[in-house]
């Protein structure tokens, strides 16, 4: 490895920072004592900062040279409404809220690269620092956004980053092309006509309906889609009756749609829907169908892509770099930054899912993400942050000596 030495040197502060902010879990949007953490931190070297976007979000602009050229590095913030189980001295301190994700290894990393770029400054152009509020189901990317981030803090590309548990620390995955699914929520109510359990002929029953509608959905994965288009239809719930001989009024189906591509979303939704009401008619009830779109698609964009995989083979060598990583049916909202600006986003290894780095008084569970036993590994301080300075340097490079 190739790391920035200074970074090396101060990888106890950027420890003490990641494991403050983890102490200190914040949910989404109200991330006000992390963000004041990272304003201070940005302010006391040297580097301006606008506050605001996103409600809680924090931009740090870091300006060298004469280029009008810019580039945005972004990490989010907020915590998960969950309980930890881990006893360390950072374990969180506030019941129910956990950094159980990394945002606070995301957040330490980026403000690592802001320390050494604004000392060192071996750029020219601009770096834009985008510490980014309620990643976990808020959509904090699309609301700092509409609060004008690329129209205040024009930028050509924007990268982003997540730690991976389950790949080994040091190495780095990424794809061109779609690597995170959407993310969507669908509420299905079926509203029959309840009647005593021994005499079903009085009413519609609703259940057997919600079984019907169930089984038929599948066939939209298997039979309406192509195979090669990659989608997930899963009902995680189902809530009807009260009493051993009621047939209810209603019963809800309740789950998830993903997806890597609108197209195919748009067909599951329809059909969903089409199945649904005809299914319900024919057995004489009726259906309240509601199908929401939480995060679309993550689609890295080529060029980003294969610029941040050159940069990554460089730092860390070409064997510690899949570029053709597997995607995951997991959802981020940093889609919606790719949406409207050319980037790219990457996976960092965080070490195997046993959690060989965690300290003692984690809990029993696996070091995965969202489990209540996570925490991220330090040792990737230097790593992300050495990565975000080397990708500035390289997507802004000084003139050589003796002019442009």
């Amino acid at each position: 490895m190739k790391l920035v030495e200074p970074i090396i040197a101060f990888q106890s502060e950027l420890e003490a920072i990641r494991r403050d902010i983890h102490a200190h879990p914040e949910l989404c949007y109200e991330e006000q004592r992390t963000s004041d953490v990272v304003a201070a931190k940005l302010t006391e070297w040297g580097i301006p900062v606008v506050r605001g976007l996103g409600l809680t979000g924090v931009v740090g602009i870091i300006k060298n040279g004469t280029s009008n050229r810019a580039i945005g590095l972004r990490a989010d913030m907020d915590a998960l409404p969950m309980q930890e189980v881990n006893t360390f001295p950072h374990a969180s301190r506030h019941s129910g809220k956990m950094h159980a994700c990394g945002h606070d290894g995301h957040t330490a990393m980026l403000l690592g690269a802001a320390k050494h770029l604004a000392q060192h400054r071996n750029f020219d152009g601009t770096v834009y620092l985008v510490f980014q509020p309620a990643e976990e189901g808020g959509g904090g990317a699309r609301r700092m956004m509409q609060d004008g981030l690329f129209e205040r803090f024009p930028m050509e590309a924007i990268y982003g980053m997540h730690n991976w548990p389950g790949m080994e620390a040091g190495k780095f995955g990424v794809c061109p092309g779609p690597m995170m699914a959407s993310s969507n929520e669908f509420h299905v109510k079926v509203k029959g006509k309840g009647a005593h359990a021994a005499q079903p002929h009085k009413g519609v029953d609703p259940v057997m309906i919600a079984v019907h509608i169930a089984q038929a959905w599948q066939t939209i994965i298997t039979r309406n889609k192509s195979p090669l288009d990659t989608a997930v239809l899963s009902i995680t719930q189902i809530h009807a009756g009260s009493a051993t001989n009621v047939i209810p009024d209603e019963a809800e189906l309740v789950g998830t749609v993903r997806t890597f591509t609108t197209e195919v979303l748009d067909l599951i939704e329809s059909r969903m829907q089409a199945l649904a009401e005809s299914l319900a008619a024919g057995f004489g009830a009726e259906v309240d169908f509601v199908f929401k779109r939480n995060y679309p698609p993550l689609v890295n964009h080529e060029k980003e892509t294969a610029f941040a995989v050159d940069v990554m083979r460089s730092l860390v060598g070409a064997e510690n770099v899949d570029a053709n990583t597997e995607p995951t049916m997991g959802a981020e909202d940093f889609a919606y930054f790719l949406q409207e600006k050319p980037g790219c986003y990457i996976f960092i290894g965080n070490g195997d899912s046993v959690g060989a780095h965690r300290h003692d008084g984690h809990g029993m569970g696996p070091c995965v993400l969202h489990n209540a036993s996570y925490d991220f590994n330090d040792s990737l301080l230097p790593i992300g942050a050495s990565l975000w300075v080397r990708m500035a340097e390289a997507a802004l490079p000084l003139a050589p000596a003796g002019g442009r």
